[in-house]
């Protein structure tokens, strides 16, 4: 099996049977984290929320919108408005480079890309070691976040899709 990203297990946790799914074991609930940076804040999602994560393309400046909207692009047909995910969280804006891609998510039926500086590793996750988030980490509103899962060399700030795509 090809895999679009590294596989780092976390201390005690055994591979899933499909690496598409999250797996169900007695009393926790194993998730799969995409992980990326928005500066030097490591943060994930469930990679199930994740439709693909493509390279920064050409797109379409909207006029009056939100500052942290960058412009809108045509995926395969599709419009998906492109948010600076590194504004948005109340950090400085993502500057283009290799690393940048767009992580495209879907939202009430609308696909939206999230700007980051770069892509991290798949990691996999027990919800119930799953901390609440803190009011601020690094920065960053702690209302955007559904938790924080410490690994034994960082800080993953689980990031609240729903939240951040709320209008304001």
């Amino acid at each position: 099996m090809v895999l679009p990203f590294a596989v780092r297990l976390m201390p005690g946790l055994r591979m899933p049977q499909s690496m598409s799914q999250t797996t169900h074991t007695a009393n926790n609930k194993v998730v799969e984290l995409a992980t990326f940076f928005v500066g030097e804040a490591l943060c994930g999602m469930d990679i199930l929320r994740v439709q693909e994560i493509n390279k920064l393309m050409e797109r379409t400046w909207v006029p009056q919108a939100p500052q942290y909207v960058l412009g809108v692009l045509n995926l395969r047909g599709r419009i998906v408005t492109i948010i600076d995910l590194g504004k948005k969280l109340g950090l400085s804006p993502t500057k283009p480079s290799d690393a940048t891609r767009n992580i495209i998510v879907t939202s009430q039926d609308e696909y939206i890309g999230l700007l980051v500086d770069r892509i991290g590793d798949v990691m996999l996750a027990r919800w119930d070691k799953i901390e609440s988030p803190p009011s601020n980490i690094k920065g960053v509103q702690g209302k955007f976040f559904e938790g924080v899962y410490k690994t034994y060399d960082s800080l993953v700030g689980i990031l609240d899709v729903e939240e951040v795509l709320k209008d304001e």
